[in-house]
């Protein structure tokens, strides 16, 4: 069986990613979330576990095994290095989880949606990676939208953590726009024909 294309969505905070993978899914095309599986791993996976408490110590995780949030944030949170190290541990987790995960698949092609798919060096085992655009002042105008709790400067943090969007754009093979001035749908339409057609 011919392992299906894989096409990585990425974008900054607030871009609209899973958006745009929603309706790569509405069209039948199976999505891994890698940012979701991440978590999932965080308090799952065996070996992760271990070494989060080794690295972050044993407060990283609450009495009942949930993951204690508050503790992992303040250990990273303005702390680049450490943030590093966190996400050193984390993504070949999350790759080995993704890799067993496209064995399964057996459509056309299969989406990634992660957040930094070039920051964890992940573009060069994709087939075609996507950016999803939209100017900064409208990805924090979102992102306050949805997470109220999330002050500006917390929100502008998570945007200086990951890469700049002109960085990741040069770096694209397709940009779609979600800038409330261009139509998501028929960008995700045109790309979903092109996936899908025989080489």
């Amino acid at each position: 069986m011919t392992r299906p294309l894989e096409v990585g969505v990425t974008g900054g905070i607030g871009s609209g990613k899973s958006l745009v993978s929603r309706i790569f899914q509405c069209l039948g095309t199976p999505v891994y979330d890698a940012d979701l599986r991440a978590k999932n791993l965080m308090t799952t996976d065996g070996i992760l576990i271990e070494q989060i408490k080794k690295e972050f110590g044993s407060l990283s995780y609450l009495p009942d095994g949930s993951l204690n949030r508050a503790h992992i944030s303040q250990s990273v949170f303005g702390n680049p290095e450490r943030l590093k190290t966190l996400n050193g541990l984390v993504h070949p987790r999350v790759a080995q989880d993704y890799g067993r995960w496209v064995e399964h698949q057996q459509s056309a092609y299969v989406i990634r949606e992660a957040a930094l798919i070039f920051e964890a060096k992940a573009h060069g085992t994709l087939g075609k990676v996507i950016v999803v655009h939209a100017p900064e002042e409208l990805r924090i105008k979102r992102v306050k939208a949805r997470d109220p709790h999330r002050t500006e400067t917390e929100i502008k943090g998570i945007i200086n953590n990951q890469w700049p969007e002109e960085k990741k754009m040069s770096l694209a093979d397709f940009i779609i726009y979600n800038d409330d001035e261009h139509m998501v749908i028929p960008q995700v339409l045109e790309l979903h024909h092109q996936f899908s057609s025989p080489a």
